[in-house]
């Protein structure tokens, strides 16, 4: 099995604090986001390597900071060759890169790099594995209101994906698609076939909407912890909530 951790995107929502690091390398109570990402690939016990994708101005940052590190796979820094936020080419387009330039021939785990999560990862590839499908990682966040803000998804007993909506206005469910997706080695061609689409390649839960309408897809719900680190006050919550989890401990 294979790992992809999105790192491509400029941050711009944190800067100042963004503008000489990527978003990943930020840490959360003294620890970078891309080390517990890492961290959490290595409780599968079965990916042999990670690809990063990262752009052209953080490229070596994050080289350096590989070398600096010990894992038990392999860590593989992935150039999309931008520069600037304008340039970026998309969550999918970074995805499509990557399986394009090292052409795996395994099931892969694609995360974005500013996700953190508390569920049993060994729980949700045992879940995808059993369904033989795509298979996305979703949140209850509860709250209708709060839901607007999220790919929200619905799903029916089995857990196969019904409907997906983009930040919806009148959210038919509260269970939000997170940047964690299992995708099955004999889906990769369909990554290329959307890119030829004129359909959003930017967010990846178009691609997840987009392929639920052509087959299963599927929905691995947890409960536990998951932040999503888009903004200084979401960064700050999630950096006092592990500061306290790890104090317990």
């Amino acid at each position: 099995m294979k790992a992809l951790i999105l790192a491509a995107g400029y941050g711009t929502r944190l800067y100042p604090l963004t503008l000489d690091r990527p978003k990943p390398l930020v840490k959360v109570a003294g620890q970078a986001i891309l080390e517990r990402l890492l961290r959490k690939v290595e409780s599968i016990g079965t990916c042999d390597e990670a690809y990063i994708v990262t752009n052209d101005k953080f490229y070596d940052m994050l080289v350096k900071w590989v070398r600096g590190r010990m894992f038990n796979m392999n860590i593989k820094v992935v150039n999309d060759m931008t520069r600037t936020n304008e340039e970026r080419l998309g969550a999918i387009g970074d995805i499509n890169l990557v399986m394009k330039k090292e052409k795996p021939e395994d099931d892969v785990l694609i995360m974005a790099g500013d996700n953190l999560f508390e569920f049993s990862m060994p729980d949700f590839i045992g879940f995808a594995g059993a369904k033989k499908s795509f298979s996305v990682a979703l949140y209850d966040v509860k709250d209708p209101k709060l839901a607007q803000k999220y790919g929200i998804v619905a799903v029916d007993g089995d857990g196969k994906i019904t409907g997906f909506e983009e930040k919806p206005a009148n959210p038919k469910s509260t269970l939000a698609s997170t940047g964690i997706y299992f995708l099955p080695k004999d889906d990769i061609k369909m990554l290329e076939e959307y890119s030829r689409t004129g359909l959003v390649k930017d967010a990846p839960g178009n691609f997840v909407k987009w392929l639920s309408e052509k087959g299963n897809v599927y929905g691995f719900v947890f409960t536990e912890g998951w932040y999503d680190i888009g903004d200084k006050d979401s960064l700050e919550k999630a950096d006092v909530e592990y500061r306290s989890r790890e104090l317990e401990k």
